[in-house]
C-alpha cells in the first residue's frame, strides 16, 4: 500500500456519504486506502459506516469509543494505517478528497522520496480567517525559528518512517503544528500546493465558532508552542 489517508470523523454523519462518493470519483487506480476514524461520535456515524463501507473497497473504519481530541483520533488511525506513506485530511468537505490524490501524484513524481512532507496551502478564505492564519504563522515562525504558515491546511502526508520518530504528539488541534514543526526540524522537503477551502456543506465547525473560539485556540496553540520549545523537542 503506497498511501493511507486518515479522516477523523466526529459527528459527521451527513458528510460521510459525500466523502466516500468524492473519493470514489477521485481515485483512479491509485494504490491507496481511506481510513475513516469514528472519533467517539454520538450521532449515527458508527451505524452509517457499517452500512456504507462494504460498497467502497478502498475504505475502512477505525473506532475510537470515547473522543479524546482531534489529534488523538488521527493518531489512532495513523497507527493502524497500512501505507508506506500516511497522513490525514478533514471530514467537513471543506477539504476536497481530490487534493489527496493530487498529493499522491506529487509523491509519485518525486519517486516516493521518504524525505518529503506534502501539505496543502488554502485559497479562497475570508479576510478574517486569512488575517488570523497569517498572524499565527508569523508568531510560530519567529517563536520556533522554523518557517511555519497556514499550519492547519490539509492534507498532511509523509512517510511512516518520519511518523515513527514522533515522541508524545499532542491529542488536540496542535497536532497539525507539531507535524509541520517536526518536518522542518528533521529537514524534510516540504512541498505546498494550492487547495480550495469552501464553506462547509453540512454541520458546523467543532472549534471555529467565533472570536471567543479563535482566542481559545490561540491560547492553546501558544501554550503548546512554549511547551515544545521548553522541552527542546527533537
Amino acid at each position: 500500500m503506497h498511501l493511507s489517508i486518515i479522516i477523523p470523523c466526529y459527528n459527521e454523519e451527513e458528510n460521510i456519504p459525500l466523502i466516500l462518493e468524492k473519493f470514489q470519483k477521485a481515485i483512479k487506480g491509485e494504490d491507496m486506502e481511506v481510513v475513516l476514524v469514528d472519533n467517539g461520535s454520538t450521532d449515527g456515524t458508527p451505524g452509517l459506516l457499517v452500512k456504507l463501507l462494504p460498497a467502497y473497497p478502498f475504505a475502512r473504519a477505525v473506532r475510537v469509543p470515547v473522543n479524546q481530541g482531534y489529534g488523538y483520533g488521527i493518531l489512532q488511525g495513523l497507527q493502524q494505517a497500512k501505507g508506506t506513506f500516511i497522513g490525514w485530511t478533514h471530514a467537513d468537505m471543506q477539504t476536497d478528497p481530490a487534493d489527496v490524490v493530487k498529493a499522491y501524484h506529487l509523491l509519485h513524481s518525486n519517486n516516493w522520496n521518504r524525505k518529503l512532507y506534502i501539505k496543502g496551502n488554502r485559497k479562497g478564505r475570508g479576510l478574517i480567517d486569512q488575517f488570523f492564519t497569517m498572524g499565527m504563522g508569523i508568531f510560530e515562525t519567529l517563536y520556533l525559528k522554523k518557517r511555519l504558515y497556514d499550519v492547519n491546511a490539509q492534507p498532511n502526508i509523509f512517510s511512516r518512517a518520519f511518523f515513527n520518530k514522533w515522541k508524545n504528539p499532542p491529542y488536540d488541534f496542535a497536532l497539525d503544528l507539531y507535524a509541520l514543526y517536526m518536518a522542518r526540524l528533521w529537514k524534510l522537503k516540504v512541498i505546498r500546493f494550492s487547495v480550495s477551502f469552501p464553506p462547509r456543506i453540512h454541520g458546523t465547525s467543532h472549534w471555529n465558532t467565533g472570536v471567543a473560539a479563535k482566542w481559545k485556540f490561540i491560547k492553546r496553540t501558544v501554550s503548546f508552542s512554549k511547551k515544545m520549545k521548553k522541552a527542546g523537542i527533537r
